[in-house]
């Protein structure tokens, strides 16, 4: 049944990708898989297959990745994607020795894709369960591995039609995950090779903060003539949603500053973030020299890149999607000891929950408590400052789960 849903699956990408951009460029990618790999691996290496479903399981990955390049040079690193959201961002990225997309979860295609690749082990990352893919890694007894995993009882796997799917489960070599109640619950299911490591981004943010950019103009923007900070909010992967929040609050606070950097900088999008706003505004890229800022208030991000180094720049950060899908990175915020505020969908991720916990991060569910929070801050500048050390400890505390996985699993391989 699990096969013939791929199947069906593949097919029905087939069929929209000539009207589908994203669907067309998945196709598109796989078909070159095989290319890549006939071409690229090195016959006598040893590759670690890392697969990561798009972009946030990639920065997951990294920390592995990059540390697996810089202390065992015996080992080479296959990277893969599912969504062309994560490949075509990171297609050239430096840190995996071939990258490419990851075929369809068909016994055909991945017979094919081991062959051809060959990896010594294989690591998943987070949410990546693919079903023949697990069953033949462990058929020829190559070691998998998933790491940051967080299962939930409301999973799949744990439904009482889920037997079929918790077969999976119990093709991975061992399970890293971040919690003990993902340990507990699987232990309910008789899977036992479990190690609670915590998260990996936890590693990749501190990281990130290590190597954060100087940004000269934003540094400006948030500084008014007499070399003053001013008090500045960050607003990261904003949607539509959260903006009708944020900036009704900002257009009424003369002494703060706006930040903000949508999820999506297409032109419609920023054109609707304008009309919100009352003050004066201006975006990254019509800056041409700091004087292009005097007198502006909000500065709006329209590109990629920027926003990891941009957080460090705010007294406090908002969070985008929590009205919508589901919020972005808390963490990259966090790092550098700042509170966090979110909207009320955020209930499947963890560290925004302990975030919450620990007094670092705040949901907020209208716009009326988030005007009640932000005069909090303003008010209360202590407040601001103890909610923001809080924030800065937590991810602090969670550092090291790569070490801990790599100090598991590379010495089982070299043996």
């Amino acid at each position: 049944m699990y096969s013939l849903l791929i199947h069906l699956y593949s097919l029905i990408i087939e069929l929209i990708a000539p009207f589908h951009k994203k669907a067309r460029t998945m196709r598109l990618g796989q078909w070159r898989t095989n290319r890549i790999l006939r071409t690229q691996i090195q016959p006598g290496e040893k590759y670690i297959w890392f697969h990561a479903a798009s972009l946030g399981e990639f920065e997951q990955g990294r920390p592995m990745m990059e540390r697996i390049k810089a202390r065992y040079p015996q080992y080479k690193i296959l990277l893969t994607f599912f969504s062309p959201s994560g490949y075509e961002v990171r297609k050239n990225y430096a840190g995996a020795d071939v990258i490419c997309y990851l075929p369809f979860d068909t016994p055909y295609r991945v017979n094919k894709f081991l062959k051809l690749a060959h990896p010594v082990a294989a690591v998943f990352i987070k949410y990546e369960f693919w079903g023949n893919y697990l069953a033949a890694l462990k058929k020829r007894n190559i070691p998998v591995y998933i790491i940051s995993a967080i299962f939930r009882p409301d999973q799949l796997f744990f439904q009482w039609f889920g037997a079929p799917y918790r077969k999976m489960l119990h093709c991975f070599t061992h399970l890293y995950v971040q919690d003990e109640r993902s340990k507990a619950l699987l232990a309910e299911y008789g899977i036992h090779n479990v190690t609670v490591t915590g998260d990996t981004r936890f590693d990749r943010v501190q990281e990130v903060r290590n190597q954060a950019k100087d940004l000269p103009l934003i540094d400006k923007f948030v500084h008014n003539e007499k070399g003053e900070k001013l008090l500045t909010l960050v607003a990261g992967s904003s949607w539509p949603q959260d903006e009708q929040v944020i900036i009704p609050y900002f257009n009424k606070q003369e002494r703060m500053k706006l930040i903000i950097a949508p999820h999506e900088i297409h032109q419609s999008h920023l054109v609707s973030i304008a009309a919100l706003l009352e003050r004066p505004f201006i975006r990254l890229t019509e800056v041409q020299s700091e004087k292009d800022l005097e007198g502006k208030d909000c500065l709006i991000i329209d590109n990629f890149g920027l926003l990891s180094s941009v957080y460090r720049y705010g007294e406090m950060a908002y969070i985008g999607g929590g009205f919508g899908v589901g919020i972005h990175n808390t963490l990259e915020a966090a790092v550098y000891g700042i509170p966090v505020l979110f909207g009320p969908n955020y209930k499947k991720f963890k560290e925004a929950k302990d975030l919450i916990e620990v007094g670092g991060g705040f949901s907020i569910h209208s716009i009326a408590e988030f005007e009640d929070k932000m005069n909090e801050f303003i008010t209360h500048p202590e407040v601001m400052q103890a909610a923001g050390k809080a924030a800065g400890d937590f991810v602090a505390s969670q550092v090291g789960a790569t070490d801990k996985i790599l100090s598991d699993i590379l010495p089982a391989l070299d043996h």
